[in-house]
């Protein structure tokens, strides 16, 4: 069971690209009946707050250097207008750590760009908004071999998606906590990519089925 959730956190952060994602890890009001809702911590290079590219102050409850994570735990890396500048070399280094301890790393479009310029994507299978503008901002970027077209891609625990897709991030994201059975997950996805109410019915009977309902 994952016990934590860090969610990274600076101005100019990209709210919308987080926000599937974080309201049902904390929720947890579609979760599979012996899995809790994750406690969502949010973590900045310090404690001063940020304001998100919507507008919105957030304090951040830690910082990079407090954050403790072990193989349970996941951390999310949003997009955001600075990924190219130095104020996220403290994350990008934490980053290694994340994956020695076997945690998960869930990066969506600028914060893509981040694990690039720092080598984590040399050897793994990811996406980013684009191949082509990657290789261009990314000098020290060694991955394009294993650099794959879609919206989102998972490869062990890392997972990379484009700034375009939040939902497919997010539906990535939680399969990989196994915390939504599949036919939950999948009802939830259509529900929210097609707004057709039949996914609605097909999302409340999955919870019944499973024994799952908590919303």
């Amino acid at each position: 069971m994952i016990r934590q959730v860090y969610l990274y956190v600076f101005d100019s952060v990209s709210d919308w690209e987080y926000g599937y994602l974080m309201a049902e890890l904390k929720s947890g009001r579609y979760f599979k009946t012996n899995e809790s809702s994750l406690p969502v911590t949010t973590v900045g290079v310090s404690r001063a707050t940020i304001t998100t590219m919507g507008g919105l102050r957030v304090k951040p409850d830690i910082t990079v250097a407090e954050m403790n994570v072990d193989g349970r735990d996941l951390l999310v890396l949003p997009g955001g207008e600075s990924w190219g500048q130095p104020i996220h070399e403290p994350m990008l280094e934490k980053v290694e750590g994340v994956f020695e301890r076997g945690a998960y790393v869930a990066a969506i479009c600028g914060a893509v760009q981040g694990l690039a310029n720092s080598g984590y994507l040399d050897h793994l299978r990811h996406t980013s908004n684009d191949q082509s503008y990657l290789e261009m901002i990314c000098p020290a970027y060694k991955g394009s071999p294993f650099h794959q077209n879609g919206p989102v891609i998972r490869d062990g625990r890392l997972i990379t998606a484009s700034g375009m897709a939040p939902l497919e991030f997010a539906k990535e994201t939680i399969g990989a906590m196994d915390v939504f059975h599949a036919d939950t997950l999948e009802a939830w996805y259509q529900l929210n990519k097609t707004c057709d109410a039949t996914y609605f019915f097909q999302l409340m009977s999955s919870l019944e089925t499973n024994e799952g309902f908590s919303f």
